[in-house]
């Protein structure tokens, strides 16, 4: 076995792990008092991103530039009716402080920003939603989109690993880890979670199918038996085309687990072990199927690790020949004259 397949399971020889398991032009900006050109046209955040952009790029503020961002994300209605000098005894700062911090928010000028707090003030108080109520907004340039992206999968994997019980996981991977045979079931984005374990499940040895088809996968079912896994991964708990075959195999006596963002939903039900998964708010632009794919990867791969860890000494050799055999497919190919 290679050393570079050794440190992709971090361990070392002999130590086999144990355990259980658009705008227009925009206008001067205050801040540039002695000015008398228009600023050039920009990028600004729409008055709803405000505050997610303040949680963008907090971190990498200076701690007074942080406490202007803070004060006009919390309290923009009266943060609006500040002049620059205003807002900059508000918190403490100075006049140029602001003036920067106005601009790494994405605005030419102080004056840009009070118009962009107007907006969310008059939003707030008239209670109207946006045209688009996520932190992602329709004229968000893409660095910001990738910027907010991150951030909140960032968020996303860090509340599910907060939420998983250990115990469950390490019984889930216990019961994978003996299972003659273990059946994956997922339909739209959770289907390809599960495509992505039963793969990795087959590269280590183990004899794993995942079930998109859901008359197949009750047909599948119905041949499970004691000793055989059967895994549902719902985000809402309620899927019917992958409850009912989860039922049917708990029904025939396997070990039963379902991945879901609902622990109290149906699933659970038909389920021996539960693994939940957090997502980030839902949105028009960002539904709720792209957070949480990511925090369903994140469970599948701590059951796919785990159960590696336990049949090491048949997954490390199985996973060096499927190395080996697809190798040829990665090698350049000789030009042809």
């Amino acid at each position: 076995m290679s050393s570079d397949l050794k440190e992709n399971f971090a361990f070392r020889p002999g130590r086999r792990p144990t355990g259980p398991g658009t705008q227009p032009p925009a206008p001067r900006s205050a801040g540039d008092a002695g000015s008398s050109t228009p600023s050039r046209p920009a990028n600004r955040p729409g008055p709803t991103a405000l505050a997610a952009k303040v949680r963008t790029m907090a971190p990498s503020m200076t701690r007074s530039m942080q406490r202007v961002a803070e004060a006009v994300a919390h309290d923009p209605a009266g943060c609006a009716q500040l002049t620059v000098t205003g807002l900059a005894e508000r918190t403490g700062t100075s006049e140029a402080t602001v003036v920067r911090t106005s601009r790494l928010l994405g605005y030419p000028g102080y004056r840009d920003l009070r118009l962009a707090l107007a907006g969310l003030a008059a939003q707030q108080e008239s209670g109207a939603a946006p045209a688009v109520t996520a932190d992602i907004v329709v004229d968000d340039p893409i660095a910001d989109v990738v910027a907010k992206l991150a951030l909140d999968e960032q968020q996303t994997l860090a509340d599910t690993a907060a939420a998983l019980d250990v115990a469950q996981v390490e019984a889930a991977v216990a019961a994978m880890a003996a299972a003659r045979r273990i059946d994956v079931y997922g339909v739209g984005a959770s289907g390809l979670v599960s495509q992505d374990l039963a793969q990795k499940l087959l590269r280590i040895g183990m004899v794993a199918h995942s079930h998109v088809d859901p008359h197949l996968a009750v047909t599948n079912a119905v041949q499970m038996r004691t000793g055989d896994v059967a895994l549902a991964i719902t985000h809402s708990g309620r899927t019917v085309d992958v409850i009912e075959p989860l039922r049917v195999a708990f029904d025939q006596g396997a070990t039963t687990i379902a991945i879901t963002g609902r622990p109290d939903g149906e699933v659970a039900q038909y389920a021996d072990h539960v693994l939940t998964t957090s997502t980030a708010r839902e949105s028009e632009l960002r539904p709720a199927a792209m957070s949480s794919r990511t925090s369903q990867l994140l469970v599948v791969d701590c059951l796919f690790i785990g159960v590696a860890q336990r049949t090491y000494e048949t997954a490390a050799p199985a996973l060096s020949a499927s190395y080996e055999a697809l190798a040829h497919r990665h090698s350049p190919r000789q030009r042809t004259r």
